[in-house]
């Protein structure tokens, strides 16, 4: 049987359980009085949620390894170069996105770039099946966690900038029947952002897991360069690109 015949038999006549390509549940939160209060007991924590802990745990330990004997000029190959070389990548990038006035976000956008890379390659990391590692950004409640922080930003700092009377009154501008596609164009934005990235980062987690359902494990492989490495490092560019976006021209 051809691979053709097998991608269809799979596909259509024998389709995976769409369960096969959602996180696991990995626990339940503890039923107690605080929890209950909370309204937080019984609820499931999936393996997105952990593999974005392992995320965090690595990064606080590679940014403790990176700045623990801090030095004037550091070594080429060393960690704290590593760190110094990408936070003056991120505050250039900034300036010429955001402006120079605006390098005050470096911190934050630099963080949301490095978990959004990271997250996305997580699919090429070896025995992450073994390890219950899952591709936080092919979780929509990621995303949608990661548009709301986008959203709070935009609008914080749009208040901060213009004052909160110019900042409403823009919602009536050019004409103020304009205000209900206004408000709604405003609440678009994030979704947009959620929706683009977790569709994307689901397609390569569906396909990939097809093409290794039906092909020797080479040819998927190469096919992962594409869609893990090189989709996922686009989709965190393009996520960081437009919350920058977003954020400078709610201050204008």
């Amino acid at each position: 049987m051809s691979f053709f015949q097998r991608f269809i038999e799979r596909m259509f006549l024998n389709p995976v359980n769409s369960d096969a390509f959602a996180p696991e549940v990995m626990f339940k939160i503890p039923n107690t009085a605080l929890t209950r209060m909370l309204h937080i007991a019984n609820a499931p924590v999936k393996s997105s949620v952990t593999t974005t802990w392992v995320i965090i745990i690595a990064l606080t330990i590679f940014s403790w390894l990176a700045t623990r004997n801090l030095k004037e000029q550091p070594k080429t190959a060393s960690l704290q170069n590593v760190a110094e070389t990408f936070v003056e990548s991120m505050r250039g990038l900034v300036g010429t996105t955001m402006g120079p006035e605006m390098k005050k976000f470096t911190p934050y956008i630099g963080t949301l770039m490095i978990y959004l890379t990271i997250a996305n390659l997580v699919g090429i990391i070896p025995g992450k099946d073994l390890f219950h590692l899952y591709t936080p950004t092919a979780d929509l409640n990621t995303t949608a966690a990661l548009g709301a922080i986008t959203f709070v930003n935009i609008h914080f700092f749009g208040i901060k900038s213009k004052g909160i009377t110019s900042y409403f009154k823009g919602y009536f501008e050019p004409l103020p029947f304009m205000f209900p596609l206004n408000v709604i164009g405003s609440l678009a934005d994030p979704v947009s952002l959620s929706f683009r990235l977790f569709g994307n980062m689901i397609g390569s987690v569906v396909i990939m897991g097809l093409l290794y359902s039906v092909m020797a494990v080479i040819i998927p492989g190469i096919a992962s360069i594409y869609f893990d490495v090189f989709a996922g490092v686009l989709q965190a560019f393009i996520f960081t690109m437009l919350t920058m976006t977003y954020i400078s021209m709610e201050m204008e």
